[in-house]
């Protein structure tokens, strides 16, 4: 199964910039897989966020984050990324990487730790 690791989270003001990376391992070829991007707060359900197909031609955003968010990949690096900018006090969660194998944007079924996002003056 593929495994993924978030990183690049951490404490950032109103406005600022952050960029978060998912490294993903093992499972099908990584260019197979759409990759999401999901966030959780306390007390809320899982909030869909990004995602990017696998040919990187596609990507999706949820209403909250567009013209600020940008999900991006590096098929030769197995690697996700989300760029963050503008960010909002409302940004704060533990942002979590998904692959889905179907790409239908309702199959992600592979899922990192998550990487929290502190949004705070």
């Amino acid at each position: 199964q593929m495994q993924l690791v978030e990183s690049g989270g951490g404490l950032a003001q109103p406005g600022d910039s952050l960029k978060l990376s998912c490294v993903a391992s093992g499972g099908m070829p990584f260019k197979d897989y759409t990759m999401g991007w999901f966030r959780q707060t306390p007390g809320k359900e899982r909030e869909f966020v990004a995602a990017v197909s696998w040919a990187a031609g596609e990507t999706y955003y949820a209403e909250a984050v567009k013209g600020r968010f940008t999900v991006s990949r590096d098929n030769d690096k197995n690697t996700v990324y989300l760029q963050m900018n503008s960010l909002k006090l409302e940004d704060s969660a533990v942002y979590y990487c998904a692959a889905d194998l179907v790409g239908d944007l309702t199959t992600f079924d592979s899922w990192g730790q998550g990487t929290q996002v502190t949004v705070s003056s």
